[in-house]
């Protein structure tokens, strides 16, 4: 069985054949959100209460947290080592999130998980979000994640101390962009009660994946 793949800014489709096995039935669950919006705590709550998902560890560009591990949260290359896995079309997907700020999916992340047996769940930008879901259709939910307001956020961003002045404000411009987006998702769950929003979550994985509790 074969997946279609398109490489962002080329309009030449690509086959991708998956090897055969418990991974094609694999879905995918997508959580995309504006920086700050709270997506990567629903993210691991989810992951903590069903064993039959396994996080999709994107690549990316930008410089490690205190409290990142390579190889866990993110697999953290240097600009040039991502170029060259463009260049090697190893991305299902890619996007220059921030400038200079590079993200992308490799195609082996998707199916390292899938001959797991695992279903798929990412965190993610909202460009490789509507992307992922453009190509793999029904076989992907897409999540949006939204603050209760762009005020709200930017307050959390700023107790998150990891910004400066410059890099706050640059997420505050792109979370108003990503915000005109959200029609497009499967769902959207607004986060404005973590508790809440966690249970909203949890039961639109559990009804996609049809999990009986």
């Amino acid at each position: 069985m074969g997946l279609i793949y398109q490489k962002p800014g080329n309009d030449t489709l690509q086959l991708k054949e998956l090897l055969p096995g418990k991974h094609t039935e694999g879905k995918l669950i997508i959580f995309s959100a504006p920086s700050g919006a709270g997506k990567t705590t629903i993210v691991h709550y989810l992951l903590s209460i069903f064993p039959e998902i396994s996080f999709s560890i994107s690549c990316t560009t930008r410089p490690k947290r205190e409290n990142e591990v390579d190889g866990k949260d993110y697999y953290f290359l240097t600009e040039k080592e991502f170029e060259e896995k463009i260049k090697n079309n190893e991305f299902i997907e890619h996007e220059e999130v921030y400038k200079g700020r590079f993200y992308g999916t490799l195609h082996s992340e998707i199916k390292r998980l899938w001959n797991q047996g695992k279903h798929v769940i990412f965190d993610i930008d909202v460009k490789g979000g509507l992307n992922l879901k453009k190509q793999f259709k029904d076989r992907a939910l897409a999540i949006f994640i939204a603050p209760p307001s762009l005020k709200d956020l930017e307050e959390r961003l700023k107790n998150r101390n990891t910004e400066n002045l410059e890099s706050l404000l640059a997420r505050i411009q792109k979370a108003d962009q990503e915000l005109s987006f959200a029609k497009d998702f499967d769902a959207v769950i607004i986060n404005d009660n973590l508790e809440k929003a966690q249970k909203r979550a949890r039961t639109l994985v559990k009804n996609f994946l049809y999990i009986k509790e």
